[in-house]
């Protein structure tokens, strides 16, 4: 593994591109699967007993791809939560229920940046959450710029992509565009930066694209087509996938061999950083609060 700036990316052992070897994965997943693949992998072998995720219904009439966490304990119901949701989901609110009500003494959580945060909050200070912190086993999180509110994200789909969002297979941020694929097969894109108006408020002042207080980072950015950066933090997550690589799970390459490569993650990160320090920096000379920091590092 290769390493890159922790400034940028958070503490970290290493970075490297991977992808699932199972067709069932990475026919329905977004790029590499890597997130899906370790949830599967983590319930098969005991890891974990339960996962935290955003699962949605396309087929839902009333409100589809609007998610809702859930728990899963069972790993041939991971994939019901693969791919990517460009809107909110409140998967913190579920972790007391995973301890509480499923009984889980190992849970893994896939989050955003702000998710992982708060995780890490209440593991330092457990107001309300008794009991629940030495449960939290793994949190993967996922490489993140900024997120819609669904009624936004809906309105990028239908008003400016011209697609019912009912209509809609897969959606994915690349190249710089926002990308709709139908389930009649028809693709969409638009400008990113026609989305952001859309954007939640809370984004514009998170400096964290990278959810560097997670055990291991996952995302599309600085890897090939169908391939998932890796950002690896702690030993307890290159444990796992290394045994994934192992066992032939997980298919693996450097960094270094593929565009395009790191530099860009490192240098979205930072993108990141400046922009939203500064409306940080504007916030504070209005007298308005600061984003709280309890944790620089693990």
């Amino acid at each position: 593994m290769v390493k890159g700036d922790p400034e940028l990316l958070g503490d970290h052992l290493g970075v490297f591109t991977a992808r699932s070897t199972e067709s069932k994965i990475t026919k329905i997943t977004q790029d590499g699967g890597i997130v899906s693949a370790v949830m599967i992998y983590g319930l098969e072998e005991g890891l974990f007993d339960g996962v935290i995720a955003a699962v949605a219904d396309p087929d839902d009439t009333e409100e589809p791809w609007k998610p809702r966490p859930v728990v899963i304990t069972d790993p041939d119901e991971v994939l019901e939560a693969a791919g990517t949701k460009y809107t909110y989901c409140p998967n913190v609110s579920v972790l007391k229920e995973a301890v509480r009500s499923y009984g889980c003494e190992k849970v893994a959580m896939v989050g955003t940046p702000c998710q992982i945060r708060a995780v890490r909050k209440a593991q330092f200070c457990p107001i309300g959450m008794r009991h629940v912190p030495d449960k939290i086993e793994l949190l993967i999180g996922i490489i993140c710029m900024e997120n819609f509110p669904y009624e936004g994200m809906k309105t990028i789909i239908e008003q400016l992509c011209g697609v019912w969002v009912r209509e809609v297979a897969k959606m994915d941020i690349g190249k710089g565009k926002f990308w709709v694929y139908t389930k009649d097969g028809e693709v969409k894109s638009i400008p990113i930066n026609e989305t952001h108006p859309f954007e939640g408020e809370p984004c514009h002042v998170c400096t964290d694209y990278c959810a560097e207080l997670s055990d291991l980072t996952a995302g599309s950015v600085g890897s090939p087509d169908g391939w998932s950066t890796v950002i690896v933090r702690t030993e307890k997550a290159k444990g796992i996938l290394d045994d994934m690589v192992d066992q032939g799970l997980l298919e693996v390459k450097s960094i270094e061999e593929v565009k395009p490569g790191l530099g860009l993650v490192q240098k979205l990160a930072q993108v990141k950083k400046d922009k939203n320090q500064k409306e940080i920096e504007e916030r504070k000379e209005l007298g308005l609060p600061e984003p709280g920091k309890v944790h620089e590092s693990l």
